[in-house]
């Protein structure tokens, strides 16, 4: 009996997966360390841009950092599932490494929560939300764990992306 588990072929998505849950429990530990640290960089940006603000603008930018926690941890968890999915899958090996680079790139959507965190003492919440580079992880995050999905989900129940049959045996 033969392991047709190749993890070389996930490799990238999974890096990415495990880079994307240690973030997530890197910000998990930090707030338990030094939650006042966060929460005096949004103080400290509220008193310096006080026209881009409103009352609510100090709990909502520091729940932008606790969404990129619970984003990062939730989407990664979900992910690390997908791609031990996919590695046990008989998808064509080119295509395992692109579904799961696609799903590893998921885990850029906890990164658009945090850049609003960080962006938005200095612009604004509406702003941050709009800035080039929060909707370019969003978007880019959000398509790309979609299309990995869609692949693997053509695989396991549509039959589809298979690995050909060499010598007479079937998989």
């Amino acid at each position: 009996m033969t392991n047709n588990v190749h993890l070389c072929h996930v490799r990238a998505g999974l890096f990415l997966v495990i880079a994307g849950l240690l973030f997530g429990l890197f910000l998990g530990v930090s707030f338990g360390v030094n939650e006042d640290a966060y929460k005096q960089f949004v103080s400290e940006g509220i008193t310096a841009n006080p026209e881009v603000h409103d009352a609510k603008s100090k709990d909502k930018i520091w729940r932008y950092a606790q969404r990129a926690h619970f984003h990062a941890t939730g989407i990664s968890a979900c992910s690390l599932g997908l791609v031990i999915l996919l590695a046990l899958s008989n998808m064509r090996a080119r295509l395992k490494s692109v579904s799961a680079l696609l799903i590893g790139l998921g885990n850029l959507y906890p990164l658009a929560w945090f850049s609003m965190y960080l962006l938005a003492p200095g612009i604004g919440r509406e702003a941050a939300h709009e800035h080039i580079l929060t909707e370019m992880l969003t978007y880019t995050s959000v398509t790309a764990l979609l299309a990995g999905l869609l692949l693997l989900c053509a695989n396991l129940f549509l039959g589809m992306l298979r690995e050909t049959d060499t010598g007479g045996r079937s998989s």
